[in-house]
């Protein structure tokens, strides 16, 4: 019974697998469940033997990367490093899943408009939290005299803008190794922020 029910987890762990690179790939509209089950190696009706829909795939994908950034953004404000220290740590941790979970974290900054309620509303709730939260160190560095006197928001939007354009690097085959990509980000992102 209980190797029935891990081999069924990670046949599920495959499927939401193959549909994430599918879905930063395709698109969450474009992708069929006909699409995904060859994509496992299964018949289509037999996916439903291990999840329910489509949507719920999204969901699962994007529910579970929103959380580890929510995780990771609480365990460096409940933290006593200084506020550029804290940001740095959000431009790595960032750089990091867009490195290493490429396509979950592209599922989840580009394809979220395509879930239902509750779920829409429930992310955009978070997300506006999360980004109300990055604003906040920002501002707070600001106020101790770590950072220029910028506009946080406009921080937090070059930010993860810079994170997004990461996308370009997976793609165009440039030999810069990732260990060299993060120190570069966060060294530049970085020096725009601090005070000289």
């Amino acid at each position: 019974m209980v190797k029935s029910q891990r081999k069924k987890a990670s046949k599920k762990e495959l499927i939401i697998g193959k549909a994430s690179g599918m879905f930063r790939e395709k698109g969450f509209p474009a992708t069929s469940m006909r699409d995904l089950a060859e994509a496992v190696g299964i018949e289509a009706a037999s996916l439903y033997n291990h999840i329910q829909s489509k949507s719920e795939i999204l969901q699962e994908i994007i529910f579970r990367t929103a959380n580890d950034c929510n995780v990771h953004l609480d365990s460096i404000d409940d933290n006593t490093l200084d506020s550029t220290k804290k940001i740095e740590s959000l431009i790595r941790f960032h750089v990091q899943m867009m490195l290493t979970r490429f396509d979950d974290y592209c599922v989840m900054i580009n394809e979220w408009i395509h879930l239902t309620e509750p779920y829409l509303t429930s992310f955009t709730t978070q997300r506006r939290s999360y980004v109300q939260k990055m604003e906040g160190i920002i501002a707070e560095g600001i106020r101790n005299k770590e950072m220029r006197p910028i506009m946080p928001y406009v921080a937090m939007l070059t930010i993860l803008s810079s994170v997004r354009g990461l996308e370009f690097w997976h793609r165009s085959g440039k030999k810069i190794t990732p260990q060299a990509l993060e120190e570069n980000m966060v060294n530049h992102l970085i020096s725009g922020l601090k005070k000289n």
